[in-house]
């Protein structure tokens, strides 16, 4: 009854879409004026002109692994650095989405198998692959193998497959950890456009964020971030402050879901929506 409740009373905040599939792209490492008019950044300046801006979006912790684990459950859980060997007892959206009859996967470039746990791999790290610390995934091992290598994402597209909720990490070099801004770039237009036009995709938002900048606006830095697809108002720009607690909200708000940790305080993303 609580559930139903606070669900209700979620629905009355600010009008999302109701999606019918988000996608979030997590780069790394870089602050917004690194990004925007960037000369190496050519695709994240064509999409931001199809798609809306969020020019208020902050991380909210150094390093990467705090706002991966902000991003999906609303804490950082008190950890503070990359640790591959702790377990977060919380909930998570794996938990809210299955209680919603919604469904999930992580989709993580490097991974050298489904529900792989090892802290790295090649150029992939655990560390930027958030659902693998919850204790309830792990435990679970049908949930554990939805966490799957990135290569499925194109099939599933191609399948009509897509998930409710996807969680794309692109490999170190690709996400811009490793390599250049140009590189990242390259990875989306290769990868992220051609799903904005797919029939598979009616209906659905793609936002594209980085896990953290340099500095400590926010608590992570102020950070370049889109929203993409055919529920975005082209060319909109949001100046509201917003951070990882605010797009978990804008998704929990979208599907009538419970609010997760301090998404409870944040405000939806509002004024792009179609």
């Amino acid at each position: 009854m609580m559930v139903a409740a606070l669900a209700a009373a979620v629905a009355l905040v600010a009008p999302v879409p109701s999606f019918h599939h988000v996608v979030v792209v997590v780069f790394e490492n870089h602050e917004r004026s690194e990004i925007a008019g960037s000369s190496s950044a050519p695709t994240f300046a064509a999409l931001a002109r199809r798609g809306a801006t969020l020019t208020g979006y902050d991380a909210v912790s150094h390093p990467s692994l705090p706002n991966y684990l902000a991003l999906v459950s609303g804490s950082t859980h008190g950890i503070s650095d990359d640790c591959t060997s702790c377990v977060v007892s919380g909930p998570s959206l794996a938990d809210t989405l299955a209680a919603a009859g919604r469904t999930w996967k992580t989709y993580a470039e490097g991974l050298p198998r489904p529900g792989f746990t090892g802290a790295s791999a090649g150029n992939y790290a655990k560390k930027h692959d958030p659902f693998l610390y919850f204790r309830n995934v792990l435990a679970r091992p049908s949930w554990l193998s939805r966490v799957v290598p990135f290569k499925q994402f194109a099939r599933d597209v191609a399948a009509r497959h897509l998930p409710d909720f996807a969680l794309v990490v692109p490999n170190l070099c690709n996400d811009m950890h490793d390599c250049s801004v140009a590189t990242g770039d390259a990875w989306l237009r290769r990868n992220v456009v051609p799903l904005l036009s797919s029939p598979a995709f009616a209906g659905g938002v793609v936002f594209v964020v980085f896990d953290e900048g340099q500095s400590d606006a926010g608590g992570g830095g102020n950070v370049e971030a889109l929203a993409l697809g055919p529920t975005v108002l082209p060319g909109s720009v949001s100046h509201e402050p917003t951070s990882h607690y605010g797009l978990l909200r804008t998704i929990e708000q979208a599907w009538g879901l419970p609010l997760l940790g301090r998404s409870a305080r944040a405000r939806p993303i509002t004024g792009i929506w179609r």
